[in-house]
């Protein structure tokens, strides 16, 4: 990554034909690191030979955590490279780990935000889903089973701009009180591992997570 490429400061959102960190500096500036097509490893870190440098965060190690794109997927990995650690979505990194578009990377007083447009995001639907990319779930209940299926049915819709069905939608199919259906969707994102992720991530990723592990064949539509 060339050195005009880096910490690059925009005044609005521009498009990239490639996925990129995105985050507010002090002074409100929006500041953009474009990752590489072509892949390879891109440090983040203090030190200002990092391809992202954080040099103004204490907090920050000289080198910090890499981002490393495998098999077409951008991953993050810290591996003990740093002194405070790397928070992915709330939760502190402990192996390497998938990147998803929108996902919130943590490390000292800084928060960098991994953006993935469009065709960044077919190729990562397109790849085989690993074994490691969410807690394996060895059983869920019929009842959990059928609010996953109502969860995903805006989705299996294939219409543009779909999102997870809200509480009261899933309450009305199902014959349930929306409290009910809380409290199916509490235990659900336990059982997933997903219940530090940020309020308005949960469902999405509840939502990917079931498509990805065939919990959503609804065998009675």
């Amino acid at each position: 990554m060339t050195d005009s490429a880096r910490g690059e400061m925009v005044g609005a959102a521009r498009d990239h034909g490639e996925a990129y960190l995105a985050r507010s500096n002090l002074r409100g500036e929006q500041q953009h690191w474009p990752l590489p097509a072509e892949g390879g490893a891109v440090t983040i870190g203090r030190a200002p030979t990092a391809e992202v440098c954080l040099s103004e965060d204490s907090q920050v190690s000289r080198v910090h955590a890499i981002l490393e794109r495998v098999g077409g997927l951008w991953t993050i990995l810290d591996d003990g490279l740093s002194r405070n650690g790397t928070y992915l979505n709330g939760r502190r990194l402990a192996h390497r780990a998938r990147l998803s578009d929108r996902d919130k990377i943590r490390m000292g007083e800084s928060v960098l935000t991994f953006c993935a447009p469009p065709q960044t995001m077919m190729e990562m639907t397109q790849q085989t889903v690993a074994r490691a990319t969410h807690p394996a779930v060895t059983r869920v209940t019929e009842s959990q089973r059928s609010v996953l299926i109502a969860l995903c049915r805006p989705l299996q819709a294939a219409q543009p701009y779909a999102s997870p069905a809200s509480n009261q939608q899933i309450a009305n199919e199902l014959s349930l009180s929306v409290d009910a259906v809380k409290t199916h969707l509490r235990m659900l994102f336990h059982k997933f591992g997903i219940e530090d992720l940020p309020q308005n991530q949960k469902r999405a990723r509840l939502a990917q997570i079931a498509e990805e592990s065939g919990l959503v064949i609804d065998t009675e539509r």
